[in-house]
């Protein structure tokens, strides 16, 4: 049976592209409607039934086409991209599976976006004690299947833990994501490789979901 979103991945990296050679309000409005068409409501219906396999208390977000531009040097109205969010059931602060159709990549990846002050605290408590061998199993056990880790923001050990801390990768941490790229083969069957990608990563959100 072949993917009712099939189409989703060459139809978006297609518009995507023409945008990018004509990134202004005047075409997006004159092509608006091929988005809504092609990108948004195929996307908005992926979202639905991604959520449907997930269960109960997630929740879905289509980022928005247009840029923030208040404090960029680059006045380009519109993203070349089409980036979805399923956050994962939960308290404090929720694990979320990513997809991502960009202009030379599609990922689908999760984990945590950012770590924000009260999160960054719990989290190293976490690491630094025994879900600390947890977390470092299950990531590395995602890396040996083939998914990228995201890199560490700080260079060194934050303090008060030791320089030489045995999970000094995760301690120099503030957001934490893990990816599966997506190959040209599996463009035409984006329903499975996001199902897929998330039976994955059940586990680390099963441990994020503790951690923090």
């Amino acid at each position: 049976m072949s993917d009712p979103f099939s189409q989703l991945i060459p139809e978006a990296r297609a518009f995507l592209t023409d945008l990018s050679q004509n990134n202004s309000r005047d075409w997006f409005n004159d092509n608006k409607p091929r988005y809504e068409a092609q990108l948004k409501k195929p996307a908005l219906h992926l979202l639905d039934q991604i959520a449907a396999q997930v269960g109960g208390g997630v929740t879905t977000k289509l980022f928005r086409p247009q840029r923030d531009v208040r404090f960029s040097k680059d006045k380009t109205p519109y993203n070349t991209h089409l980036h979805m969010l399923w956050m994962m059931p939960g308290k404090g602060t929720r694990p979320a599976l990513f997809f991502g159709i960009g202009l030379d990549y599609v990922s689908v990846g999760g984990g945590i976006m950012g770590f924000d002050k009260t999160t960054l605290t719990d989290w190293r408590s976490s690491v630094d004690g025994p879900t600390g061998s947890e977390l470092a199993g299950v990531i590395n056990a995602l890396v040996a299947q083939g998914f990228r880790l995201s890199e560490p923001e700080l260079n060194r050990v934050p303090t008060p833990y030791d320089k030489e801390h045995p999970h000094g990768d995760l301690l120099r941490r503030k957001s934490l994501t893990l990816w599966n790229d997506l190959p040209d083969t599996r463009f035409d069957a984006p329903t499975d490789a996001i199902t897929e990608t998330l039976n994955n990563l059940r586990p680390l959100f099963d441990v994020l979901n503790r951690a923090v």
